[in-house]
């Protein structure tokens, strides 16, 4: 494994000089408002910052405190996050901050972040780094990507990142180390076009040395994509129409048109959309409307 001691310190300077100032970096690393860097790692989990500084706002608005979100209807906090995706975020943070309200405390501890719904490792070890001082080291495709061509290693296995992200942690200051780490593969250490002579860790990075540091991590496969065929029935116009809550992963919980799942075929299309004319009993329908 790489010597990564003389690295941390660069890495810090830098990031004290270059590093992003967003509305939730509000204290020093270590001793943040925990629920503000609650609600901004697990909304940035699938939001991309420039987006997410809009939406934090307004949800900080509509949910001043945790006693506030824990309190609220849900339909008022699915609302509040309209137009991030994703809503289960929405709803494991609505169910986590009634845990936390009922407890009267948050965690502490990367394994008390871990307890929450929707808090995973990578979103437990931000908040432990830096509302607790923790020293646990964050992973995910930033820290891989870094992390692989520094040290020149094209496998890259979730085993080996964390491992490495380990090693390299700063015990001393790990939520500013994680922090800084996250902003220089966001900005610097990007996939296609790393801007290296600008980067803190060139001296000391394989790739860079190489002459090749976008060849570093090797790219993951891509998992198969998966085709999800549907038939969906409007019952009243584009004024008032008859909405459904949805069950299930795919868009769980959000209200929309009356659906059916097709398998496979035009019969199955058939036999899908008079399921739901049945279900709403508007009768036998011979064909599908064109």
């Amino acid at each position: 494994m790489t010597d990564f001691a003389p690295l941390r310190a660069r890495l810090l300077e830098w990031f004290a000089a270059q590093g992003r100032d967003l509305p939730w970096r509000v204290g020093a690393p270590g001793q943040r408002d925990p629920y503000r860097t609650w609600v901004s790692e697990v909304l940035l989990q699938q939001t991309q910052v420039a987006r997410g500084r809009e939406y934090y706002a307004r949800f900080l608005a509509a949910f001043p405190s945790v006693d506030d979100l824990a309190a609220a209807p849900g339909d008022a906090v699915l609302k509040a996050w309209e137009g991030c995706g994703y809503y289960a975020r929405a709803r494991n943070l609505h169910r986590a901050a009634q845990m936390v309200s009922a407890a009267g405390a948050f965690p502490d501890s990367y394994a008390g972040w871990l307890a929450l719904p929707g808090i995973g490792p990578y979103t437990a070890a931000a908040l432990a780094s830096l509302t607790a001082g923790e020293a646990r080291a964050v992973n995910d495709g930033n820290v891989r990507r870094v992390l692989a061509r520094v040290c020149g290693e094209r496998g890259a296995t979730p085993a080996w990142v964390q491992a490495a992200a380990d090693a390299f942690l700063n015990p001393q200051h790990p939520g500013a180390h994680n922090e800084a780490l996250m902003d220089l593969g966001a900005t610097i250490c990007t996939p296609r076009t790393p801007r290296c002579l600008e980067c803190p860790l060139r001296t000391g990075c394989a790739a860079y040395a190489a002459g090749q540091p976008t060849a570093y991590p090797a790219p993951k496969p891509r998992a198969a994509v998966k085709e999800q065929r549907a038939v969906a029935l409007l019952i009243g116009n584009a004024e008032a129409a008859v909405l459904e809550t949805r069950s299930g992963k795919l868009l769980g919980g959000l209200a929309g048109l009356p659906t059916c799942d097709v398998t496979a075929g035009q019969a199955s299309a058939e036999a899908a959309l008079q399921t739901l004319l049945d279900r709403y009993g508007l009768g036998a329908r011979s064909r599908l409307g064109r």
